[in-house]
C-alpha cells in the first residue's frame, strides 16, 4: 500500500473521512460557516439564549471571525436547570426522538434532547471515535456503560452499530456474569468506565483467569477523569490498548473527542461539530492554545439543543493535531468542581490516584474523605492493598506510610491513610465516587 493510501486509513485499517484529512484552513472555514448558523438557530428559537445575547450586547451577525465567539455569553449547568425541563430546546417537543437527563443528585436534573438528525450525528461521531480507537471490521463490542437516561450506554451502542460492529448491550452491574459472557462471546472491544474496568479485572482473577489472556484487544474508557498511570495499570493487567473517549450529555454525550490508537496522546476533538475554547475559570478570559484552564464547548450542528459556550468544568489545555488535523486536548484528569481545598491547598483526586499507583502494594481502589478537626479540614484516604498483600501487616503499614509521605511531599497536605480490606471499597457501576465530604454543613 502506498504512503498516501496508508494516510487515509485509521490504525484499525478502516477508512478515514475527508474532514479528518482536511487542512486547518478548510476546517476553520467550515467551523465559521456552521458557527454562524448555530448562533442564529439558538438566537431565533431559544428565548433564554436571545435574552442572554441581548444582555451581553451581542447578536449572531457580530460573529465575523471565530475569535469573536469570546464576546458571547457563557452557558452553565444552572442555565439548563433554571429552564427545566425543555426551556432551552430549539425545536418543538414533538420533534424530539430522544431525551436524556442527569441524575439530579445535586438539584434538578439537566435535560437534553435530540432530533432524528441529532441522533444520527451522535452515532456517526461515536462510530468515528471507535474507529480512531483501532476497531476492525467484524469486531464485537461489549458495552458496559449504563443504559437509560445516562448517555453512555446508548451512545456507545448506536456508534458501534453505525460502524457495522457487533454489539453486546450489557450495561453496568452483574460483574460475574459480564466476565462469563466475555469469556464465552470473546469480544475484541470493551466500552466502560476505567474504574469499573478494574472491577472486571478483579472478577477475571476471582474466576481463576488471567485477565491479560482474554479476547479483549481495545478498551475505550470515559465518563470519569483517569490518569495515564491508571492507563498503564489497565493495559498491564488486561493486556489491551486503553484509549480515552470524551463527552458530556450537555454537549452531546460520548464521542465529542477520542484518542487515536496510533498516538494515544490525548483525545482529538471532532472540531467539525464542536468548537473548543479554554478559559481562565476565575475570570472567563479565553486563553491561548497550550495554556491550562477550563474547557468550553460550542455545538456547531445540533438541532434540538444548540449549546453556546458551555462551561464543562473539565480542566485541560488545547494542543495541536497529531494523528488528525483537528486539535487535541490534554487528557482530563480533574474538574474545577471536584477540587478539594485542604487547609488552603488545592487537591484533585487524580493527584492521589497517581501517587497510589506508584506504590506496588496498593490497588487503585480508593476514596477521599473530607472531615473537620476543630476549625481545620482533614483528609483521609481509604485505599485497598493488592490481593495477597493484605495479610502482611508489615507491607501494608509500610505502604500507608509511603503514601502519606508522598502526599505530603508532592501535594503539600497531611493525609491520614487507612488500608481497607480487599473488596471493601464500593465498586462503581458508573462514574466512580472518589470524594466523600463528611464536613458539617
Amino acid at each position: 500500500m502506498s504512503t498516501s493510501a496508508k494516510a487515509e486509513l485509521s490504525a484499525g485499517g478502516l477508512p478515514l473521512e475527508p474532514i479528518e484529512r482536511a487542512s486547518v484552513d478548510e476546517l476553520r472555514a467550515l467551523q465559521l460557516q456552521r458557527l454562524r448558523a448555530q448562533l442564529h438557530h439558538a438566537y431565533d428559537r431559544v428565548p433564554h439564549t436571545r435574552k442572554k445575547f441581548e444582555a451581553a450586547g451581542v447578536r449572531p451577525e457580530d460573529l465575523v471571525q471565530l475569535e469573536d465567539l469570546r464576546n458571547f455569553p457563557l452557558t452553565t449547568k444552572a442555565d439548563l436547570r433554571d429552564n427545566y425541563p425543555f426551556g432551552l430546546f430549539a425545536v418543538p417537543r414533538a420533534e424530539l426522538v430522544r431525551i436524556h437527563a442527569s441524575s439530579g443528585t445535586t438539584g434538578k436534573p439537566t435535560v437534553v434532547g435530540y432530533t432524528a438528525r441529532d441522533i444520527d450525528t451522535w452515532a456517526h461521531l461515536v462510530a468515528r471515535s471507535i474507529r480512531a480507537s483501532g476497531a476492525r471490521s467484524g469486531d464485537m463490542v461489549h458495552v458496559s456503560y449504563g443504559y437509560g437516561l445516562f448517555t453512555g450506554g446508548l451512545g456507545a451502542h448506536y456508534g458501534a452499530e453505525k460502524l457495522g460492529l457487533t454489539v453486546v448491550p450489557f450495561g453496568g452491574g452483574q460483574t460475574e456474569r459480564q466476565v462469563q459472557l466475555m469469556r464465552d462471546f470473546e469480544p475484541a472491544i470493551i466500552m466502560v468506565t476505567p474504574s469499573y474496568m478494574l472491577a472486571i479485572a478483579d472478577e477475571f482473577e476471582r474466576q481463576g483467569v488471567n485477565p491479560a489472556t482474554s479476547s479483549l484487544r481495545i478498551g475505550i474508557f470515559g465518563a470519569e477523569p483517569w490518569t495515564n498511570e491508571m492507563r498503564a495499570e489497565i493495559e498491564r493487567r488486561m493486556g489491551i490498548d486503553a484509549v480515552d473517549i470524551y463527552g458530556l450529555s450537555e454537549v452531546m454525550g460520548p464521542g465529542v473527542a477520542n484518542e487515536c490508537l496510533e498516538t494515544k496522546d490525548g483525545p482529538t476533538i471532532w472540531e467539525d461539530h464542536f468548537y473548543p475554547e479554554v478559559i481562565n475559570p476565575e475570570t472567563g478570559e479565553v486563553l491561548p492554545d497550550g495554556e491550562f484552564g477550563e474547557l468550553v464547548f460550542t455545538s456547531l450542528t445540533k438541532e434540538a439543543l444548540p449549546i453556546i459556550r458551555y462551561r464543562t468544568r473539565d480542566l485541560t489545555r488545547l494542543l495541536p493535531g497529531s494523528a488528525r488535523t483537528m486539535r487535541r486536548m490534554q487528557k482530563i484528569t480533574g474538574r474545577s468542581d471536584d477540587m478539594m481545598i485542604i487547609r488552603g491547598v488545592n487537591v484533585f483526586p487524580s493527584q492521589i490516584e497517581e501517587l497510589i499507583l506508584q506504590i506496588s502494594a496498593l490497588a487503585p481502589h480508593y476514596v477521599c474523605e473530607l472531615g473537620k478537626e476543630g476549625p481545620l479540614d482533614t483528609l483521609t484516604v481509604r485505599v485497598e492493598p493488592k490481593p495477597g498483600q493484605g495479610h502482611d501487616g508489615t507491607i501494608t503499614t509500610h505502604a500507608a506510610a509511603s503514601l502519606q509521605r508522598s502526599i505530603k511531599t508532592f501535594i503539600g497536605v497531611t493525609a491520614h491513610i487507612v488500608i481497607e480490606p480487599v473488596g471493601s471499597i464500593e465498586r462503581s457501576l458508573g462514574k466512580a465516587k472518589r470524594v466523600i465530604d463528611k464536613r458539617p454543613r
